[in-house]
């Protein structure tokens, strides 16, 4: 009885501990993320549709927070007439992230993060001329500024992360809103 109750005890105090291996200093992960921009609207087809999908490189620091460099494309759809005119940027962003919550099992984890992004911006992918003959008069140009970002992480196994996030895009350069709110869900995979 006492090797069974030992047993118990050791599967309820160190089990968890051993799983529970994770925002390790030095580890690495390869993420991947898309979602919507300035809206929740998941149509498509709609002439004023607003997506971003982005991949990145993160690691965790000595103090578990963790940085992230990685590259996103976006793309927002402007309605001109019966046209939908398509703004797509380009950008790459380094930033920093600090954990403010994780629950005891190390299962979810909350995080604040700060980024400093630069890019290219087109519009129409730089065809001036529309159908009707009407010429675009924004150019296209090089775009920098930073993002504010809220995300959970919570871990679907000790490898596989899967991530919710909110962020606010400032872009100065921009000749069609600076301001860009993007929800995104994303999966990291632990590559050590």
């Amino acid at each position: 009885m006492k090797r069974i109750l030992a047993i118990f005890i050791f599967m309820c105090i160190v089990v968890p501990e051993l799983s529970a291996q994770r925002y390790i200093p030095g580890q690495r992960g390869l993420q991947f993320t898309a979602g919507l921009v300035n809206s929740l609207n998941p149509n498509f087809a709609s002439p004023d549709f607003a997506f971003y999908t982005g991949i990145a490189m993160s690691g965790y620091t000595k103090r578990t927070d963790r940085w992230l460099v990685g590259i996103e494309f976006l793309e927002k759809r402007h309605i001109y007439r019966d046209w939908s005119v398509p703004q797509s940027q380009i950008t790459v962003d380094a930033g920093y992230y600090l954990k403010f919550y994780s629950d005891w099992r190390k299962m979810f984890f909350l995080s604040l993060g700060a980024s400093a992004m630069g890019g290219y911006e087109t519009i129409n992918w730089n065809n001036k001329l529309l159908p009707d003959g009407a010429t675009i008069n924004n150019r296209d140009t090089f775009i920098y500024g930073g993002a504010l970002t809220f995300e959970l992480e919570t871990y679907l196994s000790d490898r596989f992360v899967l991530i919710l996030n909110v962020r606010e895009r400032l872009l100065i350069g921009s000749s069609i809103g600076k301001f860009n709110t993007q929800t995104g869900l994303g999966i990291k995979f632990t590559i050590n």
